[in-house]
């Protein structure tokens, strides 16, 4: 059975990243977001596999991948290593399915970086104004603070923060490996560095160019999604007319770890 693995290290303009593929058939690529990586598909993959040749990586900043000092990671960047992978691989159309953050980096590679998509699926995607919480807000302004924390604190926060994104309990060694790459020296600095290079200009850029997708696009979400709710997909939704839309009931920001069997159905019955 193929699985998540990340055998592969490619130098992007923002560093190294941590890289896989699996499976055969078309190409599709995966775009996590924030404050997750690769390994929040991993449930999905090995059925994907069997009908696509799969494609992910942990963004700059994030899971394996580089996280170095004064590296820039924000929306920008990362819809230009999104563009940079694609290149790397050698695709010139994939299927896309993007989560929170990777929303907005993927419609920027498309609609600023000229990437081409065969099918599009948003899945609680963070893509439109506003975005972000008192307490990230409250982070960004005080990154040196938190960056001096004692390491136990800064694993309670960490672990907290994660826990925050659901409504069903996970798997405790899935949560564990989602807190893990922001414990360690470099993943600590880099986890409180995501917060201050948050800006919303990099989604207001591409708002105007919702209605310019240039391909099928479907959004689906955890309709209890406490970090980025129900209206803010509807909303999504009315800015992009021509998409399908489906929820998935009793699932919150993670549906891909909570309900990953429904994730599926909705996945395959929409790029196969």
């Amino acid at each position: 059975m193929s699985s998540w693995n990340l055998d592969e290290t490619y130098k992007t303009t923002a560093g190294s990243v941590a890289a896989g593929r699996a499976g055969t058939g078309p190409d599709l690529m995966l775009a996590h977001g924030w404050p997750w990586s690769s390994f929040s598909w991993h449930r999905v993959i090995p059925e994907l596999a069997k009908f696509f040749t799969v494609h992910w990586y942990d963004m700059p900043g994030y899971g394996q991948s580089d996280k170095l000092e004064d590296q820039r990671t924000s929306l920008d960047v990362q819809g230009e290593v999104f563009a940079e992978m694609m290149t790397h691989w050698g695709l010139s159309k994939p299927s896309v399915i993007a989560h929170d953050f990777g929303g907005a980096t993927t419609l920027r590679a498309h609609l600023l970086h000229g990437c081409d998509f065969e099918k599009y699926l948003l899945m609680n995607v963070v893509a439109m104004r506003p975005w972000g919480s008192d307490f990230f807000d409250h982070v960004g302004r005080h990154v040196d603070a938190f960056q001096g924390l004692p390491p136990h604190i800064h694993k309670a926060i960490v672990a907290a923060y994660i826990t925050g994104a659901l409504v069903n309990d996970i798997a405790v060694a899935d949560h564990d490996a989602l807190v893990a790459p922001w414990i360690t020296e470099d993943g600590a600095l880099s986890f409180y560095r995501q917060f201050a290079q948050a800006d919303e200009r990099y989604t207001a850029e591409v708002e105007p160019h919702f209605g310019e997708v240039r391909c099928l696009v479907k959004i689906v979400w955890g309709e209890d999604d406490p970090w980025v709710p129900l209206d803010r997909g509807k909303a999504l939704h009315k800015l992009m007319p021509k998409a399908e839309f489906a929820t998935i009931p009793g699932v919150g920001h993670m549906p891909q770890l909570e309900k990953s069997g429904a994730v599926l159905k909705e996945t395959l019955s929409f790029l196969k």
